[in-house]
């Protein structure tokens, strides 16, 4: 079995976009890749930790955990 893990990014506008907007792009990118073969799975949230970073003139930006949705496919 083979599987596909693709990143979710849903992209709305702030006054005028619903969820009904970001459920539309997430059935786009599975029609997409089924039209391709592949099988729908599970949508997968994956906690991330961005390390800190210094700057050049001594600003620093902590670091910080974000999630990622990630859409997972398999082929048979």
């Amino acid at each position: 079995m083979e599987y596909k893990v693709v990143p979710f990014v849903a992209s709305i506008d702030p006054k005028k976009g619903t969820s009904d907007h970001v459920a539309q792009q997430l059935e786009s990118l599975i029609r997409n890749y089924t039209s391709q073969g592949w099988e729908y799975v599970r949508l997968e949230g994956v906690s991330t930790y961005i390390h800190p970073q210094t700057g050049c003139f001594g600003g620093n930006t902590p670091g910080y955990t974000t999630v990622k949705q990630m859409v997972v496919f398999q082929k048979k």
